[in-house]
């Protein structure tokens, strides 16, 4: 029978493979629900190494799902693979240069996950391979940047009987995220006003422009009387044409909202509506609401972290040698704005032993140490549809190294780093992570029932309810 040790160390005899998946789709970026590509990558290696593959699940072709074993526990690992928009750049280039202006690159290093969680199966099913009882299910899930993907599989049931899920993401720091994250909405508003010559006869025009620009206006005056945790973001995406001398008879503008929870996000998004709707009565003009999709707030699990934790401290963080240092030195040094997230939490960590240890770090290019776990509750600015998955089962999630330290997500410099030696190693080491602790929950189901038991009680014991209503289709 292959041990839990034999399972790990299988990541490491398919190495090259795992590097090759995730570089091909690297050089193949592909944004929300046009991951045609990636998806078709990820699903024909699945199924050449023996997963029962299921396609377009939820209606998404680009989301699917593969399978190995029989039975419960049933374990979920996450994978995503879509780019971001306008974040082409070279490999390893220390200056802005894209490889096509204008188009797709992984500036979220989602190229690295979603393979990430492939080699994780791969010693999930190797494990259960020798008769065991459980199951492993690799979720393709598309759309996490600005489209829900998970949250549009989650309404349609694609999660349910799934015991505990794991996933990990591409950072700057080793850790096991223990911290919840904004809940969000996107809205569309398109205004409809009457076109009309602007000096000729301005009267018999009803400026959609106007309306909106009023509204984008009434925004500001409510962030002063919003919760301070709260975000609100828009993109204007038609301004109604270039001519001055014509009254804009379309406009639209797209707004993201969120909030620490699903209610407050409700809250603030009738508040934000009736804001659209005033500026549509002061200017004589029509707005049309439309609801584009929504994603629940993650809730942490405590069991499920410290068992992750465990495993991260035996297994250490992934051994980088001169020339990934050298790498991040040099990409480091063109980093205009660092973020300094690692630096404000290892100076909150309380015991001073550890925080001492950690701050050796700080000034480093690459963060190798571990963070502690932190078993209190905080909360994230950022948003993830993994929130959706959290509500229907155990969720817990690490963060690995795959990229220098201080560096910006959503970067350039993100993209130049991703296909890299670092990139791939820190990769590697987080499969490791997340197939131990996979396995863990296999040998010992009591882990996924005191998981279960804490789930229950932060949610109330209320049952998931999705964000996104029924009949709001899935914006591809």
């Amino acid at each position: 029978m292959v041990t839990k040790k034999q399972a790990i160390d299988l990541i490491g005899q398919r190495a090259q493979e795992l590097t090759a998946l995730s570089d091909g789709i690297w050089d193949h970026p592909e944004v929300k629900y046009h991951e045609k590509f990636a998806s078709e990558t990820l699903s024909s290696f699945l199924r050449e190494n023996g997963f029962r593959v299921t396609l377009g699940v939820a209606g998404i072709p680009t989301a699917f799902v593969a399978e190995y074993g029989s039975g419960h526990p049933v374990i979920g690992v996450l994978g995503e693979y879509d780019a971001l928009e306008r974040m082409s750049q070279k490999a390893e280039c220390t200056q802005r240069e894209p490889i096509a202006a204008g188009a797709p690159g992984h500036g979220c290093g989602h190229n690295l996950l979603g393979v990430g969680m492939v080699g994780a199966a791969l010693a999930v099913k190797a494990y259960l391979e020798s008769g065991r009882e459980g199951t492993i299910k690799f979720f393709g899930c598309p759309a996490e940047e600005g489209g829900s993907g998970k949250t549009f599989m989650a309404r349609d049931g694609v999660f349910d009987g799934v015991d505990a899920a794991l996933t990990w993401h591409p950072a700057d720091t080793n850790m096991v995220s223990n911290s919840s994250n904004l809940a969000n909405c996107q809205i569309r508003y398109r205004f409809k006003g009457k076109s009309a010559h602007a000096a000729i006869s301005p009267e018999l025009g009803r400026s959609a422009l106007d309306a909106m620009e009023l509204m984008n206006v009434g925004v500001q005056f409510l962030r002063e009387h919003m919760p301070s945790e709260c975000r609100v973001h828009y993109a204007i995406t038609d301004v109604g044409g270039g001519s001055p001398n014509v009254v804009q008879a379309d406009a639209e503008v797209l707004y993201l909202i969120r909030a620490p929870k699903l209610p407050q996000v409700n809250d603030l998004t009738e508040r934000v509506n009736n804001i659209a709707r005033g500026a549509a009565l002061m200017t004589g003009t029509q707005v049309a609401i439309h609801f584009v999709k929504a994603c629940s707030n993650v809730l942490p699990n405590n069991v499920l972290g410290w068992q992750l934790q465990k495993n991260f401290e035996e297994l250490g963080s992934a051994e980088y040698d001169a020339a990934d240092y050298a790498l991040a030195e040099r990409m480091q040094a063109v980093m205009e704005d660092k973020d300094e997230y690692y630096r404000e939490l290892v100076q909150a960590i309380p015991d001073d032993e550890v925080r001492q240890r950690l701050m050796a770090d700080v000034d480093k290019p690459l963060f190798t140490q571990i963070l502690p776990y932190d078993p209190h509750d905080s909360v994230s600015m950022a948003s993830s549809d993994v929130g959706d998955v959290s509500w229907i089962c155990p969720t817990s999630q690490i963060t690995a190294t795959t990229m220098p330290g201080c560096t910006v997500m959503h970067s350039w410099q993100e993209v130049a780093v991703g296909k890299s030696a670092m990139a791939h190693k820190g990769m590697l080491q987080a499969v490791r992570v997340i197939a131990a602790t996979a396995i863990d929950l296999l040998e010992d189901p009591s882990i996924i029932e005191r998981a279960q038991v804490e789930k229950a009680r932060r949610t109330g014991n209320l049952p998931y309810n999705c964000p996104i209503p029924d009949g709001v289709p899935i914006p591809m």
